[in-house]
């Protein structure tokens, strides 16, 4: 027997649990109903004051998540008013690379950042979880719409990394270096990780948009066993305390830099990102699925890619995407 209030709390639920937008189809599955009770539901939502918005073709809905107004405020003295209109704060959500994957796929416009004070999902590399505690770090999502095939975003990560550490940077006046690929170290600590996520169209095989997440830890001052002697944070690190949104505000000026200067202006990162990087003249572990290899890391190759050396003088160029490296007696 149809229960409408029943149908209501389902709705809610489902949009509750999911970061970003829900299709008609997938909610009638989950609970036996049908796209017109779905739509009452949501009405009935609404008419309680639940902000919930509805896609260009009417088909999926996406609960907004609760506005974080401080940061809001604060970064509205800090970046132009146009600008502010293309960012979202957010008290908490799942993962900011989740809600923004969604958005990208209902319309959201090239450069459309997302902003959390807390991730309850958040991700890095590889299937790890990110831990994002609430007004802690900076968790941050970042658009991009450049019209290059897949192939050509391989360095989108590393030119990532130069503008996070530029950033990071001029607010707290402490360089981080950049452990290949795609993580941020003051003292041979990871203070920052970097996730891009690639969405291609399936017939042109182009590139449809980018998602760069950035999560560093600003405040943090507690880190589980299993990773205290790897992680730590900007305040750890260096003792000063920093705004969340200068941060961010700087993080979101970089981020529009790069999307101006990608793909023209790459000598510019490389060269930066080969300054910055501590991996190079070490020795490390090279993770990869079935093993793990010692090698020398000799130098990063224009395209970004690091060459090693190993014991046997093999050489060998590998990508972000294939390995993983770590140091010896330390984390870089």
């Amino acid at each position: 027997m149809f229960n409408f209030d029943n149908t209501v709390k389902n709705v809610l639920k489902i949009l509750s649990d999911t970061d970003g937008y829900v299709t008609c189809d997938s909610i009638c599955q989950s609970f036996g109903i049908d796209c017109g009770e779905v739509a009452d539901a949501v009405r009935a939502l609404m008419a309680d004051g639940y902000s919930i918005h509805t896609s260009v073709r009417g088909n999926s809905f996406c609960l907004t998540p609760d506005t974080d107004s401080r940061m809001l405020t604060e970064l509205s003295r800090l970046i132009l008013p146009s600008r502010i209109k293309t960012v979202s704060c957010l008290k908490t959500v799942g993962s900011t690379n989740t809600l923004l994957k969604s958005l990208a796929e209902n319309g959201a416009e090239d450069g459309f950042a997302v902003i959390s004070s807390e991730q309850t999902k958040g991700r890095g590399r590889r299937g790890k979880n990110f831990i994002s505690p609430d007004e802690k770090g900076l968790y941050l999502s970042f658009l991009m719409r450049p019209y290059t095939a897949p192939a050509d975003t391989a360095s989108v990560t590393a030119w990532t990394a130069v503008a996070a550490a530029s950033a990071i940077y001029a607010v707290c006046g402490v360089q981080p270096g950049i452990k290949w690929v795609n993580d941020l170290v003051m003292n041979g600590k990871k203070i920052c990780g970097i996730l891009t996520e690639i969405s291609t169209d399936s017939e042109t095989l182009q590139v449809q948009y980018i998602v760069i997440g950035i999560g560093i830890n600003i405040a943090e001052t507690y880190f589980p066993d299993s990773i205290s002697s790897v992680a730590s944070s900007i305040f750890l690190e260096t003792g000063k305390k920093i705004s969340r949104a200068e941060l961010a505000a700087e993080i979101i000026k970089e981020l529009d830099k790069l999307r101006s200067a990608w793909p023209y202006k790459k000598d510019m990162y490389l060269n930066s990102y080969r300054e910055l990087c501590v991996t190079t003249g070490r020795q490390v572990c090279v993770i990869s699925d079935d093993e793990n290899k010692t090698a020398y890391a000799e130098k990063i190759n224009d395209d970004f890619s690091l060459h090693l050396r190993y014991p046997d003088g093999s050489l060998s160029d590998v990508t972000g995407g294939e390995i993983a490296v770590r140091g010896f007696g330390g984390y870089v």
